[in-house]
């Protein structure tokens, strides 16, 4: 067969496997073919989701199985030798691997990412393992004692799972910088990323390769040093142990910690002072924002003490501020993998955000001349605003205000999702569960855990922490807390969080976000929702935020807090500080003494000001513009012509990528089908909005084809195929009539089934082009 003819899955079995093969990989253990490294990310349309491609490389070879070190892209030989250059340096940088291929089965071409340089080589020339790796360690300066620890491998159980893509580089980079002698080592993970496993599969090769032989964990919630201990850091089996309140066995060579249980108190801190100092070769932090950034935290006393080991902070949000820094103490990350480009890659859930304004919160509100609260205390007589409501007074129909919006939502999509309302402090989070229970109380006559407030003074709340984060258990459904929430919980299913806190701190909002981004397939989880009642989700314009919504819904004041099925998403202090438990709320009584610490309000009305709905942008900026406007700039920045976009519409093999293309450039074509019409679709929104043509529905372009007698030259079965087609894309849009599947769908598929449908036009090459011409003749009016 001529090599021209050949199909890109030909060329790689003749030429490009058999090449690399020859010149001494081994086809078992070092050459893996079609490797998906991304899960593809969850695209949300209403309450449905499907998922987009994953990104998929042709050949990763790896010199030892933790050690991927070049990617290979092929294409067929219609395509020159480094047609799949581009794609190729993409996922080499996503990869981290320093030597790139691009073959067409006549040569290779070969970037090398180390310096920069791109050279052809023959077939028959493709670099050794040893090659390749001898180039790798005099880059990285990698020395005989360093290259075994580097290739030390990392743990596999036989259970098939492996380290993730982002997960491999940390490790490898964390390994090899130690190995180097760096001391001091920051790794940035997005929350639900698997931090803990990160650094149980660092721990494990400097363990295994005996470059670290006593180790300490620490964390700083019970919960996170537990569920360590029984799942990722398993394996270490009886040569771990967790430190208690009591005299240390020092027989044990990894420790696993909460820092609470060794520092306090001096005489907590003579717990780790029973080790000598330099006793760990390694400490890893877990968290490291919260303690180890300050000076003058109780983190830093171990850090301190145990100076001589080598320090690994892990957090999912490095602290900046004036006064504290982790940057400063670790230096700058060795490796970041952001929210956004978890989401990106579909290992992490993306959301929707639905703002609710109250008119009291945006306008203030003053009390009358000698005002007194419910419990008879005279109110200070001042302005008091957003700022100021459940910190320093209270009015009950907001709080009955915020349930109600709550509680409709719940019923609207689930009133089982796991929900957590972040509060002020623990007597707001108290009375926001009276109220949800007030509003519920069918289900919390059913179990009174339905709604329970999970704060640190609350010894009921505490002890169903552990059910709350458990996929399996049903109750609590509905969580109310303040800061012990805020961060180190595992809230794989929660749907729902809601923010009715002031919120300042780009570290705490991280955070707070982080509780819902995990995808729990087994449990329907794949995107969760932020109900903002405190404009807390302002802070995604600020320029630290990684992780954009793509549309924000502001409900009126009679409209459910619920986005719109037909809405697209495919997408503390002001130092940053987190209190891990929250400090117990006084009320002084009426009478005599001081003020008291918040006025209590019963009779003041509280509504629900009426906006618009406001969108994110591609850029992560909130389009105050109209939508129309926003989607002119977008499209006529990929299209600067209605002829640019009618070319590009038309060449297309799937008019899918287009709409995709475009969704990626920022259109909202739902939304914008909302404004404009909903029978438009979306060839016919881009010509009307971006270049003035007069739209079309989609059931007048179906109309105009049929009354053309376009169908006269088939067969009938066909011509009732192609009908029926018509009616699809009628009633649904162009791409269900491009996907294979309509052929099993009624009315279509009372014709016969797929393969016999195919048959009456001759095979399926026949059959493509008898669609690609059906689109031909719906666009040919515009066109």
């Amino acid at each position: 067969m001529n090599k021209k003819q050949m199909s890109e899955q030909d060329i790689r079995s003749k030429f490009i496997t058999p090449s690399i093969v020859s010149c001494g990989w081994d086809i078992q253990s070092q050459i893996r073919e079609e490797v998906s490294f991304t899960a593809g990310k969850v695209i949300v349309r209403g309450k449905l989701h499907t998922r987009g491609k994953s990104k998929r490389a042709d050949y990763i070879l790896y010199y030892k199985p933790n050690i991927p070190i070049a990617v290979v892209e092929a294409k067929d030989n219609k395509h020159p030798v480094g047609g799949g250059m581009q794609q190729a340096l993409d996922y080499g940088a996503m990869l981290d691997v320093p030597f790139v291929y691009s073959s067409n089965g006549d040569a290779f071409l070969e970037h090398d990412r180390i310096q920069s340089i791109e050279t052809e080589l023959p077939l028959n020339g493709f670099p050794s393992p040893a090659i390749l790796w001898q180039r790798y360690r005099q880059f990285k300066g990698i020395d005989d004692s360093a290259d075994r620890v580097i290739q030390q491998e990392y743990h596999d159980d036989g259970s098939g799972r492996t380290p993730r893509y982002y997960q491999l580089n940390a490790i490898n980079r964390t390994i090899e910088a130690i190995s180097k002698g760096e001391d001091r080592i920051l790794l940035v993970m997005a929350t639900g990323t698997g931090k803990t496993f990160t650094a149980f599969q660092i721990i494990w090769r400097l363990w295994k390769a005996r470059i670290k032989k006593r180790i300490l964990f620490l964390a700083d919630r019970n919960i996170l040093v537990d569920q360590a201990r029984i799942n990722d850091f398993k394996p270490f089996g009886s040569a771990m142990t967790k430190i208690s309140n009591r005299q240390v066995d020092k027989s044990y060579e990894v420790y696993l910690s909460l820092y609470q249980a060794v520092t306090g108190t001096e005489e907590e801190k003579n717990i780790y002072k029973q080790f000598s100092p330099d006793f760990f070769d390694l400490v890893v932090i877990d968290e490291c924002h919260r303690g180890s950034a300050d000076a003058e935290s109780a983190w830093r006393d171990i850090l301190t003490y145990f100076s001589s080991a080598t320090h690994i902070g892990m957090t999912a949000t490095p602290k900046e501020t004036r006064h504290v820094s982790n940057i400063h103490y670790f230096g700058e990350p060795i490796y970041t993998y952001s929210l956004k480009q978890g989401i990106e890659d579909g290992f992490l859930a993306p959301y929707k955000v639905v703002r609710i304004d109250f008119d009291k919160d945006l306008t203030g509100w003053r009390p009358e001349q000698g005002k007194v609260d419910k419990y008879g205390n005279e109110i200070e007589d001042r302005v008091y605003n957003q700022k100021d409501f459940d910190k320093n007074l209270v009015l009950d129909k907001r709080t009955i205000m915020v349930a109600q919006k709550i509680t409709a939502f719940l019923k609207a999509t689930d009133r089982y999702d796991k929900t957590i309302v972040f509060c002020e402090d623990i007597e707001h989070a108290e009375r926001m569960r009276q109220a949800l229970v007030n509003e519920n109380p069918d289900l919390f006559r059913r179990d009174k855990r339905y709604v329970m407030r999970i704060t640190g003074d609350s010894t009921e709340g505490k002890n169903e922490l552990y059910n709350f984060t458990d996929p399996e258990s049903r109750y609590p459904v509905i969580s109310t807390t303040s800061k012990l929430m805020t961060t180190g919980v595992d809230t794989q299913t929660t749907k729902l969080i809601v923010l009715d806190q002031n919120i300042q701190s780009m570290t705490e909002f991280k955070q707070i976000i982080g509780r819902g981004t995990r995808i729990q397939e087994d449990y329907g989880k794949f995107y969760f929702t932020i109900m903002d009642f405190k404009k807390a989700t302002e802070l995604f314009a600020d320029k630290d935020f990684d992780g954009d919504p793509v549309q924000v819904y502001v409900p009126g004041p009679d409209e459910p807090p619920v986005p719109p099925d037909d809405v697209d998403i495919d997408d503390g202090d002001d130092d940053g500080t987190i209190i891990d438990i929250d400090p117990p709320d006084v009320t002084i009584p009426p009478g005599d003494g001081p003020p008291p610490k918040k006025y209590y309000v019963d009779d003041v009305p509280v509504f629900v000001v009426a906006e618009r709905v406001q969108y994110y942008g591609k850029d992560g900026k909130l389009i105050t513009e109209s939508l129309k406007d926003y989607t002119r700039k977008a499209v006529t920045q990929s299209f600067a012509s209605l002829d640019d976009f009618l070319k590009r519409w038309n060449d297309a093999e799937k008019k899918k990528a287009v709409i995709e293309e475009l969704e990626e450039q920022g259109v909202l074509f739902e939304p914008l089908a909302d404004e404009v019409g909903k029978d438009f679709g979306p060839f016919d929104l881009i010509c009307h909005v971006a270049y003035g043509q007069p739209p079309l529905t989609r059931r007048e372009r179906a109309e105009n084809v049929k009354k053309r007698n376009y169908f006269a030259k088939y067969e009938e079965k066909a011509r009732l195929v192609l009908e029926g087609l018509l009616d699809k894309y009628a009633d649904e849009g162009i791409e269900h009539v491009e996907n294979i599947e309509v052929l099993k769908l009624q009315p279509i598929n009372q014709y016969g089934r797929p393969m016999e449908i195919i048959k009456n036009f001759g095979g399926k090459e026949k059959y493509l082009e008898a669609l690609k011409e059906l689109e031909s003749q719906l666009y040919i009016v515009a066109s």
